[in-house]
């Protein structure tokens, strides 16, 4: 009697311990795995290997049926994903530092003024260029060597090249230090995989929300650094006299604080991030990363969740290439003729707008929808959102101003909410990683993507409209009419959704409940 209960217990553990995982099977913390679920075990995040359960980012085994106990015991690691959210906004404060003073800088070297807006553009998308370029071998670095020395590194690298920036006399010194400052911008693909591997996915919603929230952070804090601090002999003459070292370099002081600002994430990053790459089963290590990048393209669900993600940065870019002209632009033109001051004003809701819906909304909807019912709300939302645009400028064009004023605000703060599509298809990325071992080039191949959609979607966008304006075809709404049309495309793709990306998860008290109801029977 006492042997038949003996062996009924142990088919039960056996049984538990190699079950396999569905979308539902919640996710446990790093350095498992992160990812794809598939008749594997599973792993943090849901990537899957065929390796056994190793410990977790804090040294506790995680297998079978304690896994559930295990995800529901631990909270996100906020110190980490606090640290990780402060390095991740410095890339767009490095990125974006620049443009408030890029013009006057650029007419300084001798460029007729004429030609300023050419190089202007040239130099600003060299960064997306080469970190276009160079975002694979980051993601393949990352799986080889492990996360944080690739993060040291690059952000090193960065903080050297973007102060050194403002210290360009000519005009091929200034792409020299763009060129560099890029080749080191490779933080943005170790941030993003560390924060999934500190995450089970019951926590990544929170954690991306907070995320993107700090990137929206960092597009405002550049400028400000950027245009705040350029000639400080001009803007600050009790503090800085014009013979000093400020005077002759006359943006060095903005760049030397934004190359400090990249630093300072050097140290953070340094002495308080752990590492998140799984190294304690050498064997699966080196086999997962032998793994190239072509078979990773052709893992199952990949391309198309990558060709959805391409889309949203398009439908993204396009919008926000857009947008300021057309703000400026008469109302008789297709416009809404907003001042500078309108404008500024009109930007600063949107960010607070989009930092609301991120930080609030989107955890709580992400949970209650799941990530691919999201993006679909989102991605139907956004041709409304591009339609209420031309339609304000139709109510300008009646007289209608009261209407127009009461309307636009509201237009803006609910419009708002389909940045959420970013953050959607961040996690749909991750869920469909083959294993943990290739995160890193997962989300490298994705940031490829969106580097390439940054470098000339701008500049097609911004060319349509002006066509459409000169032409006045559609009263100046062309581009409009293009954007609707193609989110169309964005709603027939997410229909596409490999079903271990739709992002539906039990808690994990659900979970061990039902794996226990399984056991029983």
């Amino acid at each position: 009697m006492m042997g038949t209960e003996e062996t009924d217990a142990n088919t039960r553990r056996r049984t538990s311990m190699t079950s396999n995982p569905d979308e539902n099977t919640p996710l446990l913390l790093v350095p498992e795995t992160t990812g794809l679920e598939s008749n594997s075990d599973q792993q943090p995040n849901g990537a899957s290997t065929k390796s056994p359960a190793v410990p977790d980012s804090h040294g506790s085994d995680t297998g079978g049926e304690g896994r559930g106990e295990e995800a529901e015991e631990k909270p996100m690691p906020y110190r980490q994903i606090l640290l990780l959210c402060y390095t991740a906004m410095t890339e767009p404060i490095a990125y974006f530092a620049i443009f408030p003073f890029m013009p006057e800088m650029i007419f300084r070297t001798g460029v007729p003024q004429s030609s300023v807006g050419f190089w202007t553009g040239i130099i600003e998308s060299l960064f997306s260029l080469v970190q276009m370029v160079l975002m694979i071998f980051y993601g393949r670095a990352a799986d080889r060597f492990g996360r944080k020395p690739v993060l040291i590194f690059s952000l090193a690298g960065m903080s050297v090249f973007t102060a050194l920036f403002g210290m360009s006399q000519t005009l091929w010194q200034m792409i020299l230090c763009r060129c560099l400052a890029g080749c080191f911008a490779g933080s943005v693909v170790t941030v993003r995989t560390m924060i999934s591997e500190n995450c089970t996915k019951q926590s990544q919603a929170k954690a991306f929300s907070w995320y993107m929230f700090t990137r929206n952070l960092g597009i405002l804090i550049g400028p400000l650094i950027g245009g705040g601090l350029a000639n400080p002999t001009k803007q600050f003459p009790h503090v800085f006299a014009p013979g000093t070292f400020f005077g002759k370099y006359c943006y060095a002081l903005s760049t030397y604080v934004t190359g400090a600002v990249c630093l300072s994430a050097t140290f953070t990053s340094l002495f308080g991030l752990k590492e998140t790459l799984d190294t304690s089963d050498q064997s699966e290590a080196k086999s997962k990363s032998q793994l190239t990048t072509t078979e990773v393209l052709k893992s199952p669900g990949i391309p198309i969740v990558l060709l959805i993600f391409g889309y949203v940065m398009l439908m993204g870019l396009g919008y926000t290439a857009v947008n300021p002209v057309f703000l400026y632009t008469d109302v008789d033109l297709g416009g809404w003729g907003f001042s500078d001051q309108q404008i500024a004003g009109f930007l600063a809701l949107a960010g607070a707008s989009q930092s609301l819906w991120m930080l609030f909304a989107f955890p709580r909807l992400q949970k209650w929808l799941g990530t691919g019912n999201l993006l679909r709300v989102c991605a139907v939302a956004w041709a409304f959102m591009y339609a209420g645009n031309p339609l304000l400028n139709e109510v300008l064009r009646q007289g209608w101003q009261k209407a127009f004023w009461i309307s636009w605000p509201i237009f803006l703060v609910l419009g708002s909410g389909v940045s959420m599509a970013y953050a959607c298809i961040q996690l749909c990325l991750n869920d469909m990683s083959p294993s943990s071992t290739v995160l890193a080039t997962v989300n490298a191949l994705g940031l490829t993507l969106s580097s390439a959609v940054r470098a000339f979607a701008p500049v097609a966008f911004t060319s349509i409209y002006a066509a459409g304006v000169k032409g006045q075809i559609l009263h100046g709404h062309l581009v409009w009419a293009l954007l609707i049309v193609l989110t169309l495309g964005l709603n027939v793709l997410c229909f596409f959704l490999p079903r271990e990306a739709e992002g539906r998860y039990k808690e994990p008290a659900q979970e061990a409940e039902g794996g226990g109801a399984e056991r029983a029977t």
